[in-house]
């Protein structure tokens, strides 16, 4: 018995692999899918070369899939919005890579500029617009993966909650 503490560890604790965690191939937590778009947005090579910029159409481009989950691209131009939606049964991480967006909710208008991340549940209501004088582009993963995007002409309740940026 060692006199500083009741507790010994003989050898490295790494060496005994059954006891580590393996790290998940895909995510499966909201934690995990927002650590995921924080790891493709701090890619820039990965994204950056793909995006581009049309006047006539928000423009979209799947970057990813795995079980059950979407990756998605995302630009717009001053004045583009999403028009007032939800995403379905599917919940999702939003996140503005470049530039800066407008969310709109029954609760308000939120500026979200670049770095800004929101997680948000199914149902959720919302419209995003660039109302800046730059574009922006955003990243948005969606689980499941989105099937349906419903329009609505009046605000809903919100339930989507901020994620600080690390």
């Amino acid at each position: 018995m060692n006199s500083d503490s009741d507790l010994q560890i003989a050898g490295d604790i790494l060496e005994v692999q059954h006891l580590l965690q393996p790290a998940r191939e895909h995510p499966s937590t909201v934690s995990e899918f927002v650590g995921l778009a924080r790891s493709i947005a701090a890619d820039r090579a990965r994204w950056a070369g793909l995006v581009r910029y049309d006047t006539t159409t928000r423009w979209y481009h799947r970057l990813q899939t795995g079980p059950g989950y979407e990756v998605w691209l995302l630009s717009w131009v001053p004045g583009q919005g999403s028009g007032r939606h939800d995403h379905g049964r599917s919940a999702g991480v939003l996140t503005v890579l470049e530039g800066e967006l407008t969310e709109h909710t029954k609760r308000g208008s939120q500026s979200l500029g670049a770095g800004t991340q929101r997680a948000f549940a199914p149902g959720y209501v919302h419209e995003v617009v660039n109302d800046s004088l730059e574009p922006a582009v955003s990243l948005h993963i969606y689980y499941p993966g989105l099937t349906e995007m419903p329009m609505h002409a009046a605000q809903c309740a919100p339930t989507a909650v901020d994620v600080v940026p690390a």
